[in-house]
């Protein structure tokens, strides 16, 4: 099997070949090493469309044209001046004729989805569906090259950037001064802020720097980390089950994100995995110093005791929010409170217990909702609807009511959840309207 993962022209030019010589996607596939579904998607993106006619024949799509059932004559301009012919065979009366219907010819909907192979392709009159190997290519470094300029940042995440930098830039502050003491807020490397600035994308301007103006052009730095460049190192997953192995009776807690739209609010939520209950709490930014704001205030109202009773392990995955485990571990004066491990890169499932309780999540706030339109208390009472959803694995008791024999029902009331009746749980986007 072929290891690289973009086509080159030459392979394309096989392509536009093998499909000429009426090949199949799967033998195509086995000349190029790649799986048929690649060559099935490569065609399909890159289809070309051609209004060409045939020989003797002019352009036409129209159904009534193509299966020779119209009859009318001198219908526009160019046909009033001819010798009696049928005005389909001008081709330009698309345009105009109230009949007109666009046809597309049935082959076209199934493999291979063009025409380059067809035997009837030098007798048709319909527009034409083309792959060929230039025009792929040209279109495919086009994409290239747009979506590797710019700058991929939202709108809300720069508005986040430039609500932070600007007002201090425009104190007289320098970014790495702005970069050091909000890291956890921007989560960007100085080099980046630089970069931003330079370009005009905040309100503060390189103009606001006196040294930056004066200055000759650096030259080519590797960029700094965001946070703690070391921060997964003795945190690995491998290291959590050593961790687990010496540490048998300890309890494991979930964490992990629920997105809304790209750049806004998100949930972070906490999985109790035997009780099967689940926290979450708003927060208006995906940064790493909204989650640290979260456990420093449950360290704060839990009490110490508490806190570190109810989240001794602490297991999370690879993103952002995550990537400053030390702030976590330690309260402020530097004693330790938890310990936070990670998932392997791109292994859900080894926290699959949160991952599945996500689910209940998306019946009341599905996929693209704008989270930012909810309130805490409204996302306290949807997982107080959740968490009193029995479950099968629990003896059909709730994650309420296994979490408040063992806890108690203050914990439950510090976490504002509070029991709803089996029949008044509602799992659809109405709880919230």
């Amino acid at each position: 099997m072929n290891k690289q993962k973009h086509l080159n022209l030459e392979a394309r030019i096989l392509i536009e070949t093998m499909l000429n010589e009426h090949h199949s996607f799967k033998s195509i596939a086995r000349e190029l090493g790649k799986d048929c579904t690649t060559i099935s998607k490569e065609i399909k993106a890159h289809i070309c469309f051609e209004k060409t006619g045939a020989l003797g024949r002019s352009f036409n799509d129209c159904r009534v044209a193509f299966l020779h059932q119209c009859s009318l004559q001198k219908f526009c301009q160019h046909c009033a001046y001819s010798n009696n012919k049928p005005c389909w065979t001008c081709g330009r009366c698309t345009s105009s004729c109230i009949s007109y219907e666009k046809y597309i010819c049935p082959k076209l909907s199934k493999p291979p989805y063009v025409c380059n192979g067809c035997q009837q392709r030098t007798r048709c009159s319909l527009e034409k569906r083309l792959y060929k190997a230039s025009y792929a290519q040209k279109e495919y470094e086009q994409v290239r090259s747009e979506s590797r300029s710019g700058f991929a940042l939202s709108e809300a995440e720069l508005k986040q950037l430039d609500d932070v930098v600007s007002p201090l830039l425009k104190k007289g502050q320098s970014l790495h001064h702005i970069a050091v003491h909000h890291a956890d807020e921007l989560m960007k490397s100085e080099r980046t802020l630089y970069t931003y600035t330079n370009n005009g994308l905040f309100t503060a301007r390189n103009i606001d720097m006196p040294r930056t103006i004066r200055m000759r052009p650096r030259k080519n730095v590797s960029s700094k980390l965001k946070v703690d460049k070391s921060c997964r190192i003795g945190r690995d997953f491998h290291c959590f089950e050593i961790y687990m192995a010496e540490h048998p009776d300890a309890s494991v807690r979930q964490l992990d994100s629920v997105e809304g739209i790209k750049g806004g609010a998100v949930l972070l939520t906490i999985h109790f995995v035997e009780q099967q209950l689940q926290l979450a709490f708003l927060r208006r930014h995906n940064d790493s110093q909204s989650v640290i704001d979260i456990f420093d205030r449950l360290y704060f109202e839990l009490r110490m005791d508490i806190f570190i009773e109810l989240f001794p392990v602490l297991l999370a995955d690879n993103g952002s929010e995550f990537s400053n485990p030390s702030a976590i571990e330690l309260d402020a004066q530097g004693n330790p409170r938890t310990r936070m491990f990670y998932c392997n890169p791109s292994a859900p499932y080894q926290k699959g217990s949160c991952e599945n309780n996500h689910e209940l999540i998306r019946r009341i706030i599905p996929k693209g909702t704008d989270l930012g339109q909810y309130s805490q208390e409204q996302i306290d009472f949807m997982m107080s609807h959740i968490n009193s959803y029995s479950r099968k694995k629990l003896g059909n008791k709730s994650p309420y009511e296994v979490f408040e024999f063992q806890y108690g029902r203050k914990i439950l009331d510090a976490f504002h959840l509070q029991k709803i009746p089996a029949d008044e749980i509602i799992l659809s986007p109405e709880l919230l309207k």
